[in-house]
């Protein structure tokens, strides 16, 4: 399907603040981006540079009063989400290398800290997709997803104890519980078609079968229509925007996405 995704951003900015901004879907095997507008108000110098995870990041000073980025993008993403029951678990050894990185705990998934609770979880499923579906069946039946109810990233472990949480949190502890099984697993965030209501979004991509696959424990059923901005091992990794300096907040976030009638 062809989507066309928008997010406008603004700030009120009392000294020159340094942005790192992360706002730019880029194009791969999921999706293409036929088209594309970003705009920084008022206009200021920026260079842009691609992270060690492959994000397109953009590098700028915002200048008081006031500071504003709008983005858009037309988006060729998939219908329909890949999905492949049964598909095995990779062995450490014949993982690739870029995907190591993602059996470690980080930040907000503290992987080292869940061997036992996944063990029980995954008791009985085939090894590889089937455990990690398990897996992301069981967030979703027992950590209650609330959008719009926590501001500040909290960890896997937190949200295990708390019993609910945001898109992000409910993706920290899916991760953190795969990894836990030598499962290579990453955050992911971006867009989500017909998502309610609709805000920017994070899902989680687990590697098995050789490939990666998208994983989504807010939803009962996995759609198409992600189209994904940034991949990280952590919400740490993938932040659309860090600042530097006096905490700057931004006035309005606005989101939206479409399904494009017809060819883009």
């Amino acid at each position: 399907m062809w989507l066309r995704t928008s997010c406008d951003i603004s700030f009120n900015i009392l000294e020159p603040t340094p942005f790192v901004l992360m706002l730019r879907p880029r194009s791969g095997a999921q999706q293409w981006v036929a088209r594309e507008e970003y705009k920084l108000t008022p206009s200021v110098p920026a260079t842009e540079f691609t992270d060690i995870y492959g994000n397109l990041c953009q590098r700028l000073i915002a200048l008081p009063p006031y500071f504003q980025v709008t983005t858009a993008a037309e988006v060729r993403t998939a219908d329909y989400v890949d999905q492949s029951p049964g598909a095995p678990f990779v062995e450490i050894q014949y993982l690739p290398d870029s995907a190591l990185n993602y059996l470690l705990p980080s930040r907000y998934s503290e992987s080292d800290r869940f061997c036992d609770m996944a063990t029980d979880i995954v008791a009985g499923y085939t090894l590889g997709y089937d455990q990690v579906a398990a897996i992301s069946a069981w967030v979703h039946n027992n950590i209650q997803y609330r959008p719009g109810d926590s501001v500040e990233p909290v960890s896997a472990a937190e949200v295990n104890e708390r019993g609910w949480g945001v898109c992000r949190d409910l993706s920290h502890l899916c991760i953190a519980l795969c990894r836990s099984l030598s499962i290579p697993a990453r955050m992911v965030v971006g867009y989500l078609h017909q998502l309610q209501p609709m805000d920017l979004h994070a899902w989680f991509e687990a590697y098995i079968g050789g490939r990666w696959y998208t994983f989504d424990a807010t939803v009962n059923i996995l759609q198409g229509g992600y189209v994904a901005i940034g991949y990280g091992r952590d919400a740490a990794d993938v932040a659309v925007y860090n600042q530097f300096g006096p905490a700057v907040f931004p006035t309005t976030q606005a989101v939206s996405v479409e399904q494009i009638v017809g060819d883009a």
